[in-house]
């Protein structure tokens, strides 16, 4: 496989020096593995720090700034980080109004940042832990216990960041991002395996002619493997899945954010003609959309294929949407 790389050992750490390169306003240190919001600890905010193997860019370093993460704690492509870079972070971002853990639920991610939080205590910083586990597609996978976290982790960020910026409590600023994380449910479609730098050829063999409904990000399996459906199809499975799953979070009959991610190597032109027929899925189910976002967002390196991520919206959680915010892969309102 062909990467535009210099060396499997140095990929994170190069991405790293990009990103500090591109976007000076962010504090990054490529060797501490550390992105942190420049004035972080400054203003009295709740600091907001999340993290994650690397590969699914820009989750998560793509999403620290103004109205969104404090910190962000990028491991080796598709490893957890560990405890010292989540607690080296939270250092970095506690102004005295303590400290929000974003995870996804991951067993790596579940054990490392609750262990930085034990360490952080410690260390006199309050912290408090959100845990993501919207995929509807399986339960207990290669990586969890209970449901995997995937593209509800950007509403998540999104929302809680909003109020942390107008300078909501700590204990409000949770309750906000759990609100989300329920309120919220994803289901992912792979078109092809990713290749990751250190293996050099695909994750996992998915015939030609095939695709894998309900995916993982890091590859997993999911529910179960048939042969290519159409856009129109996919799309029925999919937003079947999670209305299916949603269809006891209240309010039931409530506007829905709706994200439409590509997994990494599916162009803007197929993710669009997608987004079509969710959208076409949804207006037939009778559910009303309020937001919409499409594009690479929460990404499994050059997998081709899709997630959709629906949160059942009300006018707080749309008003904490709206809000400003200025990172390098997500900004509106200023």
């Amino acid at each position: 496989m062909k990467m535009l790389i210099n060396s499997p050992e140095t990929v994170v750490a190069d991405a790293l020096r990009g990103l500090a390169a591109a976007h000076p306003d962010l504090d990054v240190d490529p060797e501490a593995r550390v992105v942190v919001r420049k004035g972080a600890n400054e203003g009295g905010r709740v600091g907001l720090v999340s993290g994650g193997g690397s590969g699914h860019e820009p989750l998560h370093g793509g999403f620290v700034g103004p109205g969104m993460l404090s910190a962000a704690c990028p491991g080796e492509v598709f490893t957890s980080p560990v405890p010292d870079q989540v607690l080296r972070a939270a250092k970095a971002v506690d102004s005295g109004q303590g400290v929000l853990f974003i995870v996804k639920n991951y067993t790596g991610d579940v054990l490392n940042f609750d262990m930085a939080a034990e360490l952080a205590e410690e260390d006199g910083i309050r912290v408090q832990r959100v845990l993501v586990d919207d995929d509807v597609a399986v339960t207990d996978s290669l990586y969890t216990a209970g449901r995997r976290g995937t593209g509800a982790t950007l509403f998540v960020e999104k929302i809680a960041g909003a109020a942390a910026e107008e300078g909501a409590p700590l204990e409000q600023v949770a309750a906000v991002a759990e609100r989300v994380n329920k309120a919220s449910r994803s289901f992912g479609v792979a078109l092809s395996a990713c290749t990751t730098p250190a293996k050099g050829s695909p994750t996992f063999d998915l015939p030609d002619g095939e695709l894998e409904l309900g995916i993982g990000i890091h590859g997993e399996p999911g529910r179960e493997r048939r042969p290519m459906m159409s856009a129109r199809e996919i799309a029925e499975f999919a937003v079947g899945a999670v209305l299916d799953d949603l269809a006891n979070v209240a309010p039931a009959d409530g506007p829905v954010l709706a994200l439409v991610n590509g997994m990494g190597a599916t162009p803007l032109l197929e993710l669009y003609g997608f987004h079509a027929e969710v959208a076409r899925v949804l207006a037939d189910r009778g559910v009303p959309v309020a937001r919409t976002l499409v594009g690479n967002y929460v990404t499994s390196l050059d997998m081709a294929g899709c997630s959709v991520t629906l949160c059942r919206a009300d006018d707080e959680l749309l008003r904490l949407w709206d809000a400003p915010v200025q990172t390098p892969a997500l900004r509106w309102g200023r």
